[in-house]
């Protein structure tokens, strides 16, 4: 619907102001999209493709920042190779490099990294944080919640097409706390266990709880709560 691909029942969608149905020239000139598919027209090579993706904005003679966008993809030793003779994550490299040619001030990221080798895929993050400081509104739609915690200062969670958080990311994960008023224990191994607690004065609590009971602690290691942690409590899956 932001994309202008399918049309809302209800309700209306705009980016940076414009209504993406009544305004939509200018709600697509600020938006550029990265889709999870990888959709390519197998007739040209790199160049000419982001080419041509700029001539649909109206956009000629930008094959510096063209240049500059493949450098930062990897793609310049492939700009005049044919599109049907990329490798997948090269194509992908592709689809990124259209959604930046017309300089969006907004990108939707679907999946960026799905399929990404790993020498691209930091390549694409540092790129990606430049646009972002540079001033670039960045929307990031991923399963890999390990990215979501480090890359994104603000997310939101959905559970059957509803939001059930959204917030930063320091709120969200200080807020994992939850309902509970005791610690307990979520893992054994050994001699080793697994405690969850809600805050370092349970911790202390707990401590002098043992100390009162003679036992003795060989060694002890605090772990932050992740957001897949997070997810997994406000969504209510168990696995």
């Amino acid at each position: 619907m932001i994309a202008g691909l399918a049309r809302a029942d209800r309700g209306s969608v705009t980016v940076l102001g414009a209504d993406v149905a009544l305004d939509y020239r200018r709600a697509r000139r600020m938006l550029g999209v990265v889709p999870q598919e990888l959709v390519f027209d197998p007739f040209f090579t790199v160049r000419e493709t982001l080419r041509i993706q700029s001539g649909y904005f109206g956009i000629r003679g930008n094959d510096a920042w063209i240049d500059e966008v493949m450098h930062h993809l990897d793609l310049s030793a492939k700009a005049d190779a044919n599109m049907r003779s990329l490798s997948g994550g090269m194509k992908r490299r592709v689809l990124i490099a259209q959604a930046l040619v017309h300089k969006p001030p907004v990108i939707v990221l679907d999946e960026p990294t799905a399929g990404v080798d790993v020498e691209l895929r930091q390549g694409l993050w540092q790129f990606v944080r430049r646009l972002n400081r540079d001033g670039h509104t960045i929307v990031l739609t991923t399963h890999y919640l390990e990215e979501a915690e480090l890359h994104c200062s603000r997310i939101a969670m959905l559970k059957a097409g509803r939001i059930v958080a959204l917030d930063s990311t320091r709120n969200l994960l200080a807020g994992f706390s939850g309902p509970r008023t005791t610690a307990r224990v979520v893992a054994r191994d050994g001699t080793q266990h697994m405690l969850q607690m809600e805050s370092y004065a349970e911790l202390e609590r707990e401590l002098a709880r043992l100390r009162v009971q003679g036992v003795e602690i060989a060694d002890i290691e605090l772990e932050r709560p992740d957001l897949e942690q997070v997810f997994l409590q406000l969504t209510g899956r168990d696995s």
